[in-house]
């Protein structure tokens, strides 16, 4: 089959595009509004652009009845310009998921979900102790997208986190915490196997 996005009607009871591209790991962000409270959501348009420097980057869209532009993220990362990435296990699914209800601007998701609250070294806003890792970020730019409320937020990564239990002969070892991606519709997967493949010469 073939459609053309927004002409087409594909013609499936849900829209495939998101199951196309995937797996796709999970943003979690945590921020801070200027009133200091705290803000946990996650965002499955995330990714990492470049290592040096380390930059990540991660996708709002839609909004809140609440925020003049975008969600309580978006609007936390421009008044302070900062955020950080947890990284999402598998032991993490529950809380993660409950994060992603859409709670008011004033209330606290560290503490609606049950999480334990961490500070970051190198910026103001909190992190997810259980997660990981975490990676500290400062915003390097936001840029409006095409469409309704769509924001791609990116910011350089200026401190990471990773829990030492989780270092096996000097690698940071995926298998041991399971990394939550997410799929398409309401799917998820874990990563459980890795492989390798040695670039040609």
């Amino acid at each position: 089959m073939f459609y053309r996005p927004g002409i087409d009607d594909h013609g499936l009871p849900h829209n495939p595009f998101k199951a196309v591209v995937s797996p796709r790991p999970i943003g979690w962000i945590s921020s801070c509004d200027a009133d200091g409270v705290a803000n946990l959501a996650p965002y499955s348009f995330f990714n990492a652009l470049c290592d040096t420097p380390p930059m990540v980057m991660f996708a709002s869209t839609g909004s809140k009845p609440d925020q003049a532009r975008g969600k309580d993220s978006l609007a936390n990362i421009i008044a302070t310009r900062e955020f950080a990435v947890n990284i999402v296990s598998y032991a993490l699914r529950d809380p993660m998921n409950r994060s992603a209800a859409s709670f008011p601007a004033d209330v606290d998701e560290f503490t609606a979900v049950g999480l334990t609250k961490a500070n970051g070294r190198e910026i103001a806003a909190p992190h997810v102790a259980e997660a990981p890792a975490v990676l500290e970020c400062t915003l390097f730019k936001v840029i409006d997208l095409p469409g309704e409320a769509n924001t791609m937020v990116i910011g350089q990564v200026v401190g990471i986190n990773l829990r030492d239990d989780l270092i096996r002969d000097g690698r940071f070892d995926v298998t041991l915490y399971q990394p939550l991606s997410r799929l398409g519709y309401m799917d998820y997967a874990a990563v459980t196997d890795v492989f390798q493949l040695v670039k040609p010469e």
